[in-house]
């Protein structure tokens, strides 16, 4: 469970004398935007110009500061952002050169990974007291100077204090989102964000001072958990959300059957414990609304996602094997037998169908609510049900448009609200 302290502990970056003399110098900012990094000198640099060239574009008379948090980078990144400008303004359309731009480079404290580094760039936003922020990742590929319009805009111009990215994505990119994240945050909260780990947001500076009120720096939220913990905690506190389109996502994108049972873990893990954080909400929550979305939504090209299908076969089926005494204690007798049989399907006939693997998450968060057996070996024994559900899934696929594979996730949502009240009646 997560308790609310104040967000200034002895961790906080802010504590450091050179952080306090520039923010001093600084003052006050309207807009802040914050880029998280771990070696990240090969991409971070076409990231620093984008940000300072949408700054500059979209927000000429606002004092703006881009914050880098960086968790030890050996290759250089942080000198890359040091070093990173833009001297030709005209060449984005801006006719002089913006003076009320400011950049901090500085190394985050904490557990390593991307939510330490999130709070180092809520306390400065904090400090500043800036008005709207957002942050990108450091290894985007596709990133232009209007995602800062986007993300931003709502905020300032429309009174939005959350803003989730909406991007077109390969469709075997974002396998945990589509599978797991995206249909029970959905179905829990009743609300439509498609993106809801997507790595790039906005937000208003009084949602960032809210964040910092939690307790959560020591848990898996500071590693890969900060995505679905900031969309979750703004929903269900009633903060005002929309989605932004920002074209394709092209980034450092990841095998979905190489080993994420790291950020499956933490991802899922935080996903389980704000259930626990928040039941008088999702238990209320009956139907799904639309969340509305800014930018203009186009089709785009998209780089392949290379999947190994023989891989993510064996590996499901060495889960089965030597996992299933575990399984026994989380999963139904109908679907225990189910995967059993599946185990022994040669490729062709692989396939797990939307109502089992709705039911496999169901019952591991039920597992985890109930303390059935111990967290960590909880969830990473879903692992390999993952890599089997994505693997049937990919085989199914292969021959689908984009818009098949969206109308197919599509009916994977309906499934989990159709079990949600079952859901609900094991809960209690």
């Amino acid at each position: 469970m997560f308790q609310t302290i104040d967000g200034n502990g002895p961790r906080s970056a802010l504590k450091r004398q050179d952080v306090q003399t520039k923010l001093s110098r600084i003052g006050k900012a309207d807009i802040l935007v914050g880029i998280p990094s771990f070696n990240n000198a090969h991409s971070i640099g076409h990231v620093v110009r984008a940000v300072q060239a949408g700054l500059a574009k979209y927000f000429p008379d606002k004092k703006t500061i881009l914050v880098n948090s960086d968790g030890g980078s050996t290759d250089g990144t942080m000198d890359v952002v040091h070093q990173t400008t833009i001297d030709d303004f005209r060449s984005i359309l801006v006719s002089h050169r913006i003076e009320s731009f400011s950049k901090i480079a500085i190394p985050y404290h904490g557990i390593p990974g991307k939510g330490s580094a999130f709070r180092t760039i809520f306390e400065i936003a904090r400090a500043l007291d800036v008005k709207a922020c957002a942050v990108v990742d450091s290894d985007l590929r596709s990133i232009t100077p209007e995602w800062i319009e986007l993300l931003i805009k709502p905020v300032i111009g429309d009174g939005y204090d959350y803003v989730a990215p909406l991007y077109h994505r390969h469709k075997y990119d974002g396998t945990i989102t589509n599978s797991i994240v995206y249909p029970l945050t959905r179905t829990l909260y009743g609300k439509d964000v498609r993106q809801p780990i997507g790595g790039d947001f906005g937000f208003s500076g009084r949602l960032a001072a809210f964040y910092l009120t939690k307790n959560v720096w020591e848990s898996d939220v500071a590693r890969y958990g900060i995505d679905i913990w900031m969309t979750t905690t703004a929903i269900a506190n009633n903060f005002q959300i929309c989605q932004a389109f920002l074209g394709a996502k092209i980034h450092d994108a990841k095998d979905p059957g190489a080993d994420l049972s790291a950020m499956l873990f933490q991802v899922v893990g935080a996903t389980f414990d704000l259930m626990e954080e928040y039941p008088q909400t999702w238990k209320r929550v009956v139907s799904t609304e639309h969340v509305p979305v800014f930018g203009f939504t186009y089709e785009v090209g998209l780089e392949p996602v290379n999947v190994n299908i023989q891989r993510m076969l064996e590996k499901f089926r060495l889960g089965a094997r030597e996992l299933g005494p575990i399984w026994e204690y989380i999963l139904s007798r109908d679907t225990m037998d189910f995967l059993t049989g599946l185990a022994d399907a040669p490729k062709e006939d692989f396939h797990m169908p939307d109502r089992i693997w709705a039911d496999i998450i169901y019952s591991f968060a039920l597992a985890a609510h109930h303390k059935v057996i111990n967290k960590e070996h909880l969830l990473k024994s879903l692992t390999p049900l993952y890599i089997g559900r994505t693997a049937s899934f990919v085989i199914e696929t292969r021959e689908a448009s984009g818009q098949e594979v969206e109308d197919k996730i599509n009916k994977l949502c309906e499934e989990y609200e159709r079990l949600k009240p079952s859901f609900i009646e094991r809960w209690q």
